[in-house]
């Protein structure tokens, strides 16, 4: 990892730069992850999803890391660090959401490289911006599970959707949306209802944002209509109903003091 007495240094640091490209719209990217990729000497970018409209200025080697394997993506990385260079390794959303990051960072750790961690807009809060949704409503739940369901790559046994399902708390699920029955019927088996409203948005923050709105009781039915596989997100929760407002947080209740204000 870079020191953090080098986090500010010169523009040709040798180093990777993990950085979140945001959900989909090349403006949602920060400053500072945009910043390396223009710095870059070498770009390794998830094409299956991020946007290439964000290095459409470059003159770097680009590389698509979807047709490539492991070993090939960190030779890159290291052979461009040792030669002085910097690489951008550009991953949808945010990095530490279903990223791989880590297998990648214990290698540079092995190999001596350093590398930085940007943060970006995950997809999960990309959708709660095209819904106009607080994932977090006073009275209503104030948690919020990320998760998604087993497929090719298993999930911990304690964390089959039943058991998620139980709190009755916002779900956002990933990589889930091909498995739509699964999905509701898991789902069912904990503290939801056929009512308990869900919103699937597909391809949130591009221009072909795809939402498809219901309840657990006719979303697949809704899902398989719209013609949705993939590159969607499942949102579970009372916090995705029309009705789901009930009242006002103390953050600007005017009777209610904190350290900022009086009460009045």
């Amino acid at each position: 990892m870079i020191p953090d007495n080098a986090a500010g240094d010169a523009e040709h640091t040798a180093r990777v730069s993990f950085i979140g490209a945001g959900p989909g719209a090349p403006d949602l990217i920060t400053i500072r992850g945009m910043k390396r990729i223009k710095e870059a000497d070498c770009i390794i970018y998830a094409g299956s999803l991020v946007n290439r409209e964000l290095f459409k200025d470059c003159r770097v080697p680009l590389y698509n890391s979807a047709s490539m394997h492991l070993d090939e993506i960190v030779d890159i990385m290291i052979q461009t660090c040792r030669q002085g260079g910097s690489v951008a390794r550009v991953h949808t959303g945010d990095p530490s959401l279903y990223g791989a990051i880590k297998e990648q960072i214990v290698r540079l750790d092995e190999a001596g490289v350093q590398y930085e961690v940007i943060p970006g807009v995950t997809s999960a809060f990309g959708a709660a911006a095209a819904l106009s949704a607080e994932l977090t409503l006073p009275e209503v739940t104030q948690s919020v599970v990320l998760t998604r369901r087993e497929g090719r790559t298993p999930v911990p046994e304690a964390e089959a959707l039943p058991n998620f399902a139980a709190h009755g708390a916002t779900m956002i699920i990933f990589l889930s949306v091909s498995m739509i029955d699964d999905v509701v019927a898991e789902l069912l088996e904990g503290s939801y209802t056929e009512k308990t409203p869900v919103s699937v948005v597909m391809r949130a923050t591009w221009p072909d944002e795809t939402i498809v709105v219901g309840t657990l009781g006719t979303i697949a039915a809704r899902v398989k209509e719209a013609g949705i596989t993939k590159t969607a997100l499942i949102c579970v929760g009372e916090v995705f109903g029309k009705d789901a407002f009930r009242t006002d947080s103390k953050l600007y209740d005017k009777g209610f003091a904190h350290a900022c204000r009086e009460k009045c």
